[in-house]
């Protein structure tokens, strides 16, 4: 769920076209219990995240003060000092993943609610509207009761899923059969087999050894 929604004049025009548990998390905490909203889990299989494996390998050897000295005038630039275009970025290393993130569900059946949410010394009201003939919900809520300690911000990041076992997510489980066969008796062990065996051909030894007594005999 999105949510467009509008501050007053004092507040900052940047929190428009945010999404209002962000914003306001007590009052969307509030709509959710309620049952307004309906959290739901959304799953992405094509997402990429950050590579968190670190690998250890052994320590390199001390180099000496006149390897450091030369190669640091081999990596000295001076177009550097004023060309910024010249250092190399920081990007980090992304890998496929899958991710779930919150989503929420709007129940049109509820058209108007409105309630009291307790913030330590003040208590907030809010109402609730339905726009007719839309997916609109208009809410007001009191701005002069903080409720931001009480209630954190309601976030949809996506968090990545760790499978147990990394090598077996793809695979279904398969059925077991229920006893062992080694033979059965169609198998027929004389038509297959004997590849490695190694026998000599009794015509085309004896034509080539023809051969040879001719040619003897004409020279």
């Amino acid at each position: 769920m999105s949510m467009l929604w509008e501050y007053n004049k004092t507040q900052c025009s940047l929190q428009v076209g945010r999404f209002f548990g962000e914003v306001d998390g007590s009052v969307m905490a509030s709509l959710i219990k309620m049952g307004m909203f309906k959290k739901v889990s959304l799953f992405d299989y094509q997402a990429m995240c950050k590579n968190s494996h670190h690998h250890a390998s052994s320590a390199r050897p001390l180099l000496s003060v006149f390897v450091l000295s030369f190669r640091f005038v081999l990596d000295f630039n001076f177009c550097g000092l004023w060309h910024s275009d010249y250092f190399q970025k920081k990007v980090d290393a992304l890998q496929p993943c899958d991710t779930a993130y919150p989503g929420f569900m709007y129940d049109s059946s509820v058209r108007e609610a409105n309630s009291l949410i307790k913030c330590g010394r003040c208590q907030k009201m809010f109402v609730v509207q339905q726009v007719p003939d839309s997916n609109l919900v208009l809410v007001v809520t009191q701005a002069s009761c903080d409720c931001s300690r009480q209630f954190g911000p309601i976030l949809l990041q996506p968090k990545e899923i760790k499978y147990i076992l990394l090598l077996m997510k793809s695979q279904k489980v398969r059925r077991r059969p229920e006893s062992c066969h080694s033979y059965h008796p169609k198998e027929n062990a004389k038509d297959c087999g004997g590849a490695s065996a190694i026998s000599m051909s009794l015509r085309l030894f004896a034509a080539s050894l023809l051969f040879s007594v001719l040619l003897l005999q004409w020279t």
